[in-house]
């Protein structure tokens, strides 16, 4: 089996990475290299030129324009917002040219959640306007163009469509492995190259800057362009490299020698590495043990730079350890810094220059929203161009706050993937958990409206959701109290922040308190603490309005043997670890992103060995695909035991009994390689769950409760039943319990109601 020793080096440092203290210094949001001289310095792509080395990701456009496919002033204004804030390169999501060829990326209807620029001439009146706009704020834009979905497209056009999702040879689907993906023919990857020079003339005829090509992650154009899916025999396509290069070339004709093109390419799927020997033997993986090698994905680089292609962005991974092109919170800053580096002096040493005569710029991409990070990875000549992509979402301007050296003023992205993936995964748009207007930009102004009438408003409660309602309100031109009963500000994010992989969410806590701080300063907002905020003492203060953001209370599980056991809830070890003692061994109670998150804490900054334990079907079911698959990947490799479909039955003095079910169908909690389907999207294919429980004794030291919570919401029924103020509100998980994004959400839309 064919492994990189750099990608096996990486693969195996990114579960315990945090404990180089330099790595985890590199995730903060300081400005010690400020001025930024690299990042903002300009760049010739072609004969074109950015006026900084900061792009945009092509994130954004999923269910954002119309049916038809034409851009419209949703999707506008998302991109507007983002060339305001100073990116130099925008690039936009993926917008596929294959309908008729590739029946995952079409609805019933011939619409498409996608945008279109192959449908007709109807939609390229919203590619113009999109392009002016972009360009009326001194940035430029690329449209990402994709040959299809193929194996990590939809499979219910089965159902729907009674069509076979397609690939490069006989694979099986991601979401649904048991339905199989049906070969290409070599006339219809022809259709496609036409295809792909027709939306490439429409583009340069619209006013885009450039077209840029979605080669990586596994989708259809790497999965001809890979032998890890290709495997074909016979016909001109079975020659792997030659279906890019014939795109590109086709591109080239179809439009010029200066128009840029720009191609997104994994230097390795890092399948092997990531999955070993054992692992690439399961039904979904054994077929694709026979991916590039970084060396045939330079190779292949070289001969798509003699094609026409200009630059390159570089990262590794697929679908199937999607952690890798989508790094979550617990990945490093910077994943693949050295990737990067690896393509820059690839081009350098062999000197190989683009079609225009000039450098092949590489852009960096993976978790590089750091200000001092991504300008050292341009000093240190690590890469030549910096990819943003959540940051962006987080922040929009981002760029320009790090140019006027305002680091401490940037939103910062939290890395949970709930708004930006998991939403269009669900059936939604992209937004964003810490930026309310995130795709509402056509709704929502940025300076939201003055109160017509100012107000004097409680604010109970200071985790995000007050927090955003309190400085929004206050903004507004409203009185307003922050009251917190503990003097901190973060609410439940304070102990969330607590393990090193949460560096991300630390950064946002440590924004939060400047917020505030900033905003008692400038506006009439106050923050009281130590006080406690009941009925009666919210009516004596005269309030015209109170915002109840108090929280959740957490699930207590009281089952035989509680008084006798020693019991600890996650979020209180999480923020009194003493409280551990000497334990050796823990057994963590709910498998949820909490209960795995303390559990990696637990195994991985506390050497205690751990077992999770968790009643339904799925380990943190209903959390984004990378975020819990880097999770319990390394949670696996660590040893710790995630045991699924097991219920807790009693508490003893030296651990714990549950009810197992052993059953041979119960799901193999370890998973990464595929998704977890949402529940509206049936599988009919799937094995059915059998019963078969037996009794187990889990033995531990600590017993860690990690169940949930439920909404606490009796402050604001009491204050109802008082007529504690005449306007009473009540948000965030104290309404019902979620997420930082439905919280910042509710916040933000109340706020400015008010």
């Amino acid at each position: 089996m064919k492994t990189d020793k750099k990608v096996v080096e990486l693969s195996e440092s990114f579960g315990n990475w945090f404990n180089n203290a330099e790595k985890l210094e590199d995730g903060k949001m300081t400005q010690n290299l400020y001025p930024y001289t690299e990042m903002f310095s300009p760049i010739k792509i072609n004969r074109m030129t950015v006026k900084n080395r900061l792009v945009m990701a092509p994130m954004g456009n999923i269910s954002m324009a119309e049916e038809t496919g034409r851009p419209n002033d949703k999707m506008l204004q998302y991109f507007f917002e983002r060339a305001k804030g100073g990116v130099g390169l925008i690039t936009t999501g993926l917008v596929p040219i294959s309908h008729g060829i590739d029946s995952s990326i079409t609805e019933l209807g011939k619409l498409s959640y996608f945008p279109r620029i192959d449908r007709s001439r109807t939609v390229l009146s919203g590619w113009r306007d999109l392009a002016e706009g972009v360009h009326a704020y001194g940035a430029k834009i690329f449209v990402q163009l994709t040959p299809g979905l193929g194996r990590v497209g939809n499979p219910q056009c089965l159902i729907t469509q009674t069509k076979f999702p397609k690939s490069a040879s006989m694979n099986p689907n991601f979401y649904m492995p048991q339905v199989p993906c049906m070969p290409l023919s070599d006339r219809a990857l022809t259709k496609i190259i036409k295809n792909v020079g027709q939306a490439s003339a429409d583009a340069m005829a619209s006013g885009l800057d450039g077209v840029y090509l979605h080669g990586h992650e596994g989708y259809l154009l790497e999965q001809v362009t890979n032998p890890a899916f290709n495997r074909r025999k016979f016909g001109k396509y079975a020659d792997w490299q030659r279906f890019g290069i014939d795109m590109i070339k086709e591109i080239r004709r179809r439009t010029n020698g200066a128009y840029p093109i720009m191609y997104r390419i994994d230097l390795s799927l890092a399948l092997n590495e990531t999955y070993g020997e054992e692992g690439m033997k399961c039904k979904s993986l054994k077929k694709f043990r026979n991916g590039r090698t970084i060396e045939m994905t330079l190779e292949y680089m070289k001969n798509l730079v003699a094609a026409g292609v200009d630059m390159f962005d570089v990262d590794l991974g697929c679908y199937d350890n999607w952690w890798l092109p989508h790094p979550p919170g617990s990945m490093p800053p910077g994943c693949f810094i050295d990737i990067s580096k690896l393509a820059k002096d690839y081009f350098k040493n062999n000197k190989i220059l683009s079609n225009a005569g000039v450098e092949v710029p590489v852009v960096a991409v993976g978790k590089l929203g750091y200000p001092d990070l991504a300008e050292k990875a341009l000093r240190d000549e690590k890469c030549d161009m910096v990819m943003l992509g959540r940051p962006l979402l987080a922040d929009p301007y981002w760029p320009q706050k790090a140019y006027a050296g305002k680091v401490s003023d940037i939103r910062p992205c939290i890395g949970c993937q709930e708004g930006c993936i998991n939403e269009f995964v669900d059936g939604g748009h992209p937004q964003c958990a810490v930026n309310p207007r995130t795709a509402f930009e056509h709704l929502m102004p940025a300076q939201p409206p003055k109160a017509e009438v100012k107000k004097h408003v409680a604010v109970i409660g200071a985790g995000p959701a007050g927090v955003v309602t309190a400085v929004t309100l206050a903004r507004r031109g409203h009185e307003v109290d922050l009251i917190e009963k503990s003097g901190k500000i973060g609410g439940r994010i304070i102990a969330g922040s607590v393990p090193k992989i949460k560096f991300d969410l630390d950064n946002y806590r440590i924004y939060l308190e400047k917020l505030v701080k900033d905003t008692c300063e400038q506006y009439s907002l106050h923050f009281i603490t130590g006080v406690t905020a009941d009925a009666k003492w919210l009516k004596d203060q005269s309030y015209d309005a109170a915002v109840f953001a108090v929280g959740s209370a957490q699930s207590v599980l009281k089952l035989p043997g509680y008084d006798k056991a020693n019991i600890v809830q996650a979020t209180e070890l999480l923020l009194k670890p003493e409280l551990l003692g000497n334990a050796k061994k823990a057994v963590v109670i709910g498998g949820g992103v909490v209960g795995c998150e303390t559990a990696y804490w637990l195994k991985y900054e506390k050497n205690v060995d751990v077992k999770v334990v968790e009643m339904a079907e799925y380990i943190m079911n209903h959390v984004c695909t990378a975020n819990r698959g880097h999770l319990i990947h390394y949670l696996q490799k660590a040893g710790v035991e995630l045991l699924n479909c097991t219920k807790l039955a009693s508490y003893e003095n030296d651990g714990v009994k549950v009810l197992r079910n052993v059953s041979k169908s119960v799901p193999n909690p370890y998973i990464t390689w595929h998704p977890i389907l949402p529940e509206n999207v049936e599988n009919p294919l799937a094995p059915k769950l059998k019963i078969e429980e037996r009794e187990e004794k889990i033995p531990a030291d600590i017993i860690v409760i990690a169940a949930g919570g439920r909404p606490d919401d009796a402050l604001f029924l009491d204050c109802q039943k008082q007529h504690a103020a005449d306007e009473l509100y009540n948000i965030g998980d104290s309404f019902s319990v979620g997420r930082v994004l439905e919280a910042v959400r509710a916040a933000y839309a109340l706020a400015t109601s008010i």
